[in-house]
């Protein structure tokens, strides 16, 4: 596997991990409020975790079906997003 694939695909990683600690922030506040608006960040951030999982299946699996100059927007893409959730974590602790 492509090396800048692995890195990608770690970021990827780190960025379930910050996911599944907002999904559980989220069913706590629900629990503890039952706000309508917390159903909708539980629905948001399942949808980015779906996202996440199925990017990282599809750089094991389909490997050699990426062209080497598309990793480098995938890697900017994925830093991105591990930037925003990582606010959003810090902003709802």
């Amino acid at each position: 596997m492509n090396t800048l694939m692995e890195i990608i695909a770690g970021v990827s990683l780190a960025t379930i991990g910050v996911l599944i600690a907002l999904l559980t922030l989220y069913v706590k506040i629900y629990k503890s409020t039952r706000a309508i608006f917390t159903v909708g960040l539980i629905f948001f951030t399942g949808m980015l975790l779906l996202q996440n999982i199925i990017a990282v299946y599809a750089y094991f699996a389909m490997e050699s079906l990426y062209s080497e100059g598309l990793l480098s927007y995938f890697m900017a893409i994925h830093i991105a997003e591990l930037a925003g959730v990582s606010a959003l974590l810090k902003v709802t602790l």
